[in-house]
């Protein structure tokens, strides 16, 4: 291989690839979260506080990855892993269910275990769905993202994302990509209806208008499965619940489209390079987020694997990791005060 070409690898290749045991760190979430909707109780704020409370504080303790490790030529791992976080989505859900019909109330503790139920669909099975969304159309894993998807209410963020987003990043085109001026909250308002719209368009300009648009579908589905929840025995209370841990799952995914692409632009006609993504190598979201934050190698080679993804040195880099970005993104003039001169200006 020429030095040219080792140099475009963005890596040291004397190192040997990170164990791929490390993303394993990613089932905590969904196994406390199981037990604690399982124990009841105290016990459902357990995935809460992991997520919003002691996920910043392990993402800045364990720090950045400073060498880049070559990625590994195996993925069978990886591609297990895929399948346990989507499998185990289920058993979540179904633990959720098990505990919002026992409790019979919308109490605060029935709150709780949809919090924590929907941050751990956000951080395990919307990371999954992510990454499968890519797989070949009706492929195994294709229908997989399409069913955890639908689990929080959201089956048309793969349409949207692959046809859309991909192509328009950092564009007008694009509602996920926000603008330096927008704040968080502005950007929920904006880009949650916008996606579901971008999405129709996507499915009518294929000619599938109407009741075949497959968007509008989705959406007829899980009005249907929202309905015939709520005839069930403690029905209220289980479409309550399945709609806080619905909205806080698709609150927590597009707080992650803010920041991976806040404030870079391009133009329409401008080639699409490393600079229109955010990344970090904060170790405890690249390994519990499945290298979600290399995001500027995905948008370059949206069909690579995860464990395939490169760091980009020069890309603009956050300046923590997606954990440890939620509270300060929570206060737009904090968030824009910590990100003040972090924006490349040949991107804006």
């Amino acid at each position: 291989m020429s030095e040219t070409a080792l140099a475009d690898q963005n890596y040291d290749v004397d190192l040997t690839p990170e164990p791929w045991a490390l993303h394993l760190m990613g089932l905590i979430n969904p196994l406390v979260v199981i037990s604690g909707n399982l124990l009841g109780g105290v016990y459902t704020v357990m995935g809460v506080a992991l997520v919003w409370g002691i996920g910043p504080i392990i993402d800045v303790l364990m720090g950045e990855s400073k060498q880049a490790r070559p990625p590994r030529e195996s993925g069978v791992p990886f591609e297990t892993l895929l399948w346990v976080h989507g499998l185990l989505h289920f058993v979540v859900m179904a633990s959720f269910f098990y505990f919002a019909y026992y409790e019979a109330e919308i109490s605060v503790w029935l709150v709780a275990a949809a919090l924590s139920t929907g941050l751990c669909a956000a951080t395990s099975a919307i990371v999954t769905a992510h990454e499968l969304g890519h797989k070949p159309p009706k492929s195994a894993g294709w229908r997989l993202a399409r069913m955890l998807l639908f689990s929080i209410h959201y089956s048309h963020f793969t349409t949207e994302h692959n046809h859309n987003h991909h192509k328009w990043v950092a564009t007008d085109k694009d509602p996920a990509s926000a603008t330096k001026e927008q704040g968080l909250w502005v950007f929920w308002l904006k880009t949650i209806p916008g996606q579901f719209l971008s999405s129709v368009r996507v499915h009518n300009r294929k000619g599938r208008t109407g009741l075949r648009n497959p968007s509008l579908q989705g959406l007829i589905l899980q009005v249907i499965a929202l309905i015939v929840i709520s005839l069930l025995p403690n029905g209220t209370v289980l479409l309550v619940g399945w709609l806080i841990a619905s909205g806080i799952a698709i609150l927590t995914l597009e707080y992650v489209n803010y920041i991976r692409h806040w404030g870079l632009r391009r133009e329409l006609d401008e080639r699409q390079t490393e600079m229109q993504s955010w990344n970090t190598e904060a170790r405890w979201s690249r390994w519990t987020l499945l290298e979600l934050t290399r995001h500027s190698d995905h948008h370059i080679r949206a069909s690579v694997p995860f464990w395939q993804l490169r760091p980009h040195p020069d890309a603009p880099e956050l300046p923590a990791g997606y954990y440890a970005c939620w509270w300060p993104c929570l206060v737009p003039p904090l968030w824009k005060r910590w990100m003040k001169g972090r924006i490349p200006e040949n991107t804006v």
